[in-house]
């Protein structure tokens, strides 16, 4: 496991360091004694796990990990509070680790980092470029990529429509364009993302797909033009 250590605190990083050494499947990429320097690193990088201290200046880290939820990255928070347990639950982080913590407890908090990296590997096994399983009611079904003309976000649901059917699943926005590949979908406005192939035209602000039409917002307008080729 690549990780990165993320503490305002150098005795805190040299004591992580120290227990991650001991354990042979884990590999500390480096450290930062600021948020805003890891994000900027986790943009270009990727790790498999953090271990992040909550009270960092400038950015928290509760609002790191509200950056990093599209990213499969697990994290442990570490911190010596108890205030911010219902964050971490909310926001399903492995572990919550309060200092000062025994290695005994170190090692609890790896195992469960270690059981949610293998889940999000399956559920990365079960997708691929040419179809994806959703759960459709009580039915686990696999949707071909190649039938879905666009998502759509509806409160608590995504809507995928195909060209005779929709399916609705409980899900985010964020998770469905985790899982869907670039190559082929790309995210047009915050409630929709298309199947590039699938645009019939591009007029009035939006696109039409299968005589549908779809907003376009402003800040995805040149990344989808550019992606649409035109000039």
């Amino acid at each position: 496991m690549e990780c990165l250590i993320i503490d305002h605190n150098q005795n805190a990083i040299k004591v992580l360091n120290e227990m991650a050494s001991r354990i042979n499947d884990i590999h500390v990429a480096g450290h930062y004694e600021n948020a805003v320097d890891a994000l900027n690193y986790l943009q270009h990088n990727h790790v498999d796990l953090l271990f992040l201290e909550v009270e960092m200046p400038q950015l928290s880290g509760i609002e790191l990990t509200r950056n990093l939820l599209n990213k499969n990255i697990v994290i442990i928070f570490t911190t010596a509070k108890k205030d911010y347990a219902a964050e971490a639950f909310e926001l399903n982080v492995a572990d919550y680790l309060l200092k000062p913590y025994s290695e005994i407890r170190f090692i609890k908090a790896i195992n469960r980092a270690r059981d949610m990296i293998s889940l999000q590997q399956m559920k990365t096994d079960m997708t691929s470029d040419e179809y994806i399983f959703i759960r459709d009611s009580t039915i686990v079904r696999k949707l071909k990529m190649e039938d879905i003309l666009y998502a759509e976000a509806m409160g608590d649901y995504v809507k995928f429509y195909t060209e005779h059917k929709l399916y609705a699943i409980h899900g985010t926005l964020n998770g469905a364009e985790e899982r869907l590949p670039r190559s082929k979908f790309i995210r047009v406005h915050r409630s929709y993302i298309v199947c590039v192939n699938k645009i019939d035209t591009m007029q009035n602000g939006g696109v039409f797909i299968n005589g549908q039409f779809l907003p376009v917002a402003d800040a995805y307008r040149k990344i989808l033009n550019k992606r649409m080729n035109i000039f």
